[in-house]
């Protein structure tokens, strides 16, 4: 008799956690399955983003918008190439990865604004992430920034540290 309780107790339990749980593991997944990766990836920033930031995340790209799905994705890029591994290697595979999944592999003020809003429990400094970003965005593009009107030996692209000097 008393195993026949314990035993409802335990699938109880475990029906349970699946119910609350559900949607956080669906989004995850959605992420998962159009960035063609493994799990670990996104549950290891998860878990290191803390509770209440990690719910926020899960609920932000749990809707069926793909412009949330593409900043999550960007999330998880400034997570795996400006906090856990800057290296060259490392920035090509994600920028493989985020390009291969049909998304803009570059990373945007908002989105690098809304990647501090979620990490905000590991404290990452501010002015250090802009200054990846610039390099992480310049590596790629090999451009610089677009300045309307300005040309330059016919074209109108001027890099980060010459348009710096100018204003």
């Amino acid at each position: 008799m008393i195993w026949l309780i314990l035993a409802t107790l335990a699938v109880v339990f475990v029906v349970g956690f699946q119910l609350l749980t559900a949607s956080s593991r669906h989004a995850v997944q959605a992420l998962n399955k159009r960035l063609q990766l493994p799990p670990v990836h996104i549950e290891s920033m998860l878990s290191l983003m803390g509770k209440e930031a990690a719910k926020e995340f899960t609920d932000y790209i749990s809707g069926d918008n793909d412009t949330h799905l593409h900043n999550g994705a960007a999330v998880l890029l400034i997570w795996q190439v400006l906090i856990v591994d800057g290296s060259d290697e490392n920035r090509q595979r994600w920028h493989g990865i985020l390009s291969r999944a049909g998304f803009s592999a570059l990373i945007s003020r908002q989105q690098l604004l809304l990647a501090l809003g979620f990490l905000r429990q590991l404290e990452p400094d501010s002015q250090e992430l802009h200054a990846l970003r610039e390099q992480y965005n310049a590596y790629f593009t090999q451009q610089g920034i677009e300045l309307e009107g300005e040309t330059e030996q016919g074209g109108n692209l001027v890099s980060m540290s010459e348009w710096r000097k100018r204003h």
